[in-house]
């Protein structure tokens, strides 16, 4: 077998794990690995900074469902990550970051930037990792990238020691492959008992969370559904699991990203299948409320999931997809497709007596009619990436979804600043997509340095940006408090000129005061980023105090009793 450059079997390795892009800065400890990627097949962007470089890399993973990678250098970039290990994590999203490091001789001797970047990680990752010798290297890789995939995806971090980076091991790609990643099956008992269960309630609902997309699992969750005539609610990170369209499609529920039919849909639920959800508490709010008078059958890949917020009348160990297909073979070997009953007519009649407006024409603009213009203008095949805030809440009560994987929201962490970097790895791995990112101003101002990116390498995408001049989320928190404090982000005349910045970057740029001309500067911007191949911005100038619906708890529409007692669907 030849001796090669142990830097070189690990570019090896990431080329035949599907990688075609990784992010990075180079810096003086990883130049060796950097020596090796010039001469692959993979694509290099520099990105400004290594959070930016996280969360680019998360971008594509979320979208391809592949793994990410980012590199950096020694000591700070490292530290830098950290973030974006922290968010992809959360939010189980498999990426690799790859940090250089002062030689294995100094790291006891406070040599420069020389850190501990191993123990600092190990909290935010699947698993961190030094690599000691050479010859480790392509199987360190290996291993890396099957635990980033397995079970719950996450992220890992891999540290090489310049020394080790420089050591030569013996490799063959032609004899090497991607390690097999195991793909839990359900035993069928417990899956027997979940279909009795759904079978015997009066108002069932499916819950899929971000374990369906995660898993592919899209069809087969359709497939159960139309089967057994159940209505589906998504979280958060399951928006694009179910269309929004679907005459069974019953809202979101939840405190903050939510819909008002979507909370009094599941009040009057008597049974939820949960798959690959994780009951946060943005989503369940008061656990007494949010379980009261009704069942629970979980199914997660990850058996520590299962009653870990609460415990579940029925837990079922399982990937998404193959458990989504037992459950629709047992539901077909127990019944013929059902013909929905009166529970989805009962959610249609939510669905039309409970909607938040979103036509308002008033000056300045109120946010909902941003996202009526958004869901009206782009086709459903768009892809939408978003952060936090109140404009994170904004989009989960007003966007519409139709497919996996077109709408990208950092969920649990919500890192300012991640929207620009994760477009940017969107594009990368989608260039024919239509790819639009919704920020706030203070998130954009985060992480703006990557529209250089982005204007550099010629990736082209829309920036829409929603703009109340203050920490919305914040202001609004500080009512109950007597207080308006330390949030504003107005000063001068006019503020931060978002328009001039972008014009700074050698990218185009509008401003918009008015509701009815949202539209033509969508159009104008959609078509302009594709001329110029550069990122192009909408700034939409919003009411400075407009405030999102939100509630103490699920409880909050208190006008609806549970339904009476209903017809169940006919076999």
């Amino acid at each position: 077998m030849k001796s090669i450059p142990c830097m070189e079997a690990v570019v090896r390795v990431l080329e035949s794990e599907g990688v075609d892009t990784v992010f990075g800065i180079p810096g003086a400890a990883i130049l060796p690995l950097y020596a090796a990627l010039q001469h692959s097949t993979i694509r290099h962007i520099t990105v400004r900074h290594e959070e930016g470089g996280t969360h680019s890399a998360d971008g594509w993973a979320r979208v391809t469902g592949n793994v990410g990678v980012c590199i950096g250098t020694s000591g700070p970039a490292g530290t830098n990550m950290i973030t974006g290990l922290y968010t992809a994590l959360a939010d189980s999203i498999p990426i690799i970051c790859i940090t250089g490091q002062a030689a294995k001789s100094k790291l006891h001797q406070e040599s420069f930037q020389a850190v501990d970047i191993v123990e600092i990680a190990k909290p935010v990752t699947k698993w961190a990792v030094q690599l000691k010798e050479p010859a480790q290297a392509a199987w360190v890789f290996r291993e890396a990238f099957r635990i980033a995939r397995s079970g719950r995806p996450g992220p890992v971090l891999i540290d090489l020691p310049i020394d080790v980076q420089r050591g030569l091991c013996n490799y063959d790609p032609a004899l090497d492959a991607p390690l097999p990643v195991e793909v839990p099956q359900p035993r069928a008992e417990p899956v027997r008992a979940a279909i009795e269960m759904l079978l015997a309630a009066q108002r069932p609902l499916i819950l899929a969370g971000g374990g369906v997309i995660v898993g592919e699992a899209a069809d087969e969750l359709r497939g159960l559904a139309e089967h057994l005539g159940i209505p589906v609610q998504v979280t958060l990170m399951g928006k694009g699991a179910f269309p929004e369209d679907h005459d069974l499609f019953a809202g979101m529920a939840g405190l903050q990203t939510q819909t008002r039919w979507g909370n009094a849909a599941f009040l009057e639920s008597d049974c939820v299948l949960a798959i690959g959800a994780r009951f946060g508490d943005r989503h369940t709010g008061d656990l007494e409320t949010y379980r009261r008078g009704r069942k629970f059958i979980h199914v997660d890949i990850e058996p520590t999931q299962l009653g870990k917020v609460f415990e579940p009348d029925l837990g079922i160990v399982g990937h998404a997809r193959p458990t989504l297909a037992a459950l629709a073979y047992h539901a077909k070997e127990r019944t013929r497709p059902r013909t929905p009953g009166e529970w989805p007519k009962r959610i249609a009649e939510l669905r039309e007596t409970l909607p938040r407006r979103d036509d308002f024409d008033d000056v300045p603009i109120k946010p909902p009619r941003v996202y009526r213009e958004l869901n009206e203008f782009y086709p459903p095949d768009t892809t939408f990436v978003t952060a936090i805030g109140l404009y994170q809440i904004w989009s989960g009560q007003f966007q519409r979804t139709y497919l996996p994987r077109r709408y990208l929201v950092c969920g649990q962490a919500g890192p300012l600043g991640w929207e620009i970097p994760a477009a940017i790895g969107v594009k990368c791995a989608h260039p024919e997509r239509t790819v639009v990112a919704v920020c706030g101003d203070y998130s954009f101002q985060f992480l703006m340095e990557e529209v250089a990116v982005a204007a550099q390498y010629e990736i082209p995408f829309v920036i829409v940006m929603i703009n109340n001049e203050y920490l919305g989320l914040i202001r609004q928190a500080e009512i109950p408090y007597d207080m308006n404090f330390a949030v504003d982000l107005h000063y001068g005349s006019n503020g931060i000129d978002h328009v001039k910045v972008m014009d700074a970057f050698g990218c185009p740029a509008v401003r918009v005061e008015e509701p009815g001309k949202i539209r033509e500067a969508l159009a104008w911007a959609t078509e302009e980023a594709e001329r110029v191949r550069k990122p192009v911005l909408v700034e939409v100038m919003v009411e400075r105090e407009a405030n999102a619906a939100m509630g103490a708890s699920l409880d909050a529409i208190k006008e609806f009793e549970p339904a009476p007692e209903l017809a169940p669907a006919a076999d």
